[in-house]
């Protein structure tokens, strides 16, 4: 029989990888052809860098949240999952810091530096992104509260999984 603690955390990690996965698909084939006056132009992910850190990071994490899947709690190897949960979840945090930045230009545009918004030309290119970003929110969401049930268990079973008292016994 599977163990509430281990079923939560099994839980967790499913839905991290889906949300990984799902930013790493949807962004990977987010692209379109627009037009611009007699200029015609792409728009893909893999013009801009930050876009394809994104992907690059959440493929990462897609296959290391697919190999901690098969880990089991009881192992000596649970310590260092431990830690790859913290590595990861701050790359994670990165790319998205760095995609938002970058969609957020495209969508709003920089008047100080001239930059026109596209997402009026490519409404199908951002509105893919937008969902990659949004995989990639429910991603980070996830691995946060992944990594502080971790954390939690982690210490709960280093202390000796007794309860903490604020108190001493003879108060």
């Amino acid at each position: 029989m599977v163990k509430p603690k281990r079923l939560l955390s099994l839980l967790l990690r499913l839905i991290a990888f889906g949300a990984t996965l799902a930013a790493v698909i949807i962004m990977a084939t987010s692209r379109e052809k627009g037009s611009f006056f007699a200029l015609s132009y792409e728009a893909k992910y893999s013009d801009t860098p930050a876009f394809k850190y994104f992907v690059i990071a959440n493929a990462i994490v897609t296959v290391y949240g697919f190999l901690a899947l098969f880990i089991p709690s009881e192992s000596p190897l649970w310590r260092l999952v431990l830690a790859l949960d913290l590595v990861f979840t701050m790359l994670l945090i990165s790319s998205i810091s760095a995609a938002l930045a970058v969609a957020q230009v495209g969508k709003k545009g920089n008047s100080s530096a001239g930059w026109l918004p596209v997402c009026g030309q490519v409404t199908k290119y951002c509105n893919q992104v937008t969902g990659a970003l949004v995989a990639g929110f429910i991603a980070i969401i996830t691995y946060i509260i992944l990594l502080l049930y971790s954390i939690y268990t982690f210490l709960n079973s280093l202390l000796g999984k007794t309860p903490c008292r604020l108190s001493s016994p003879g108060i």
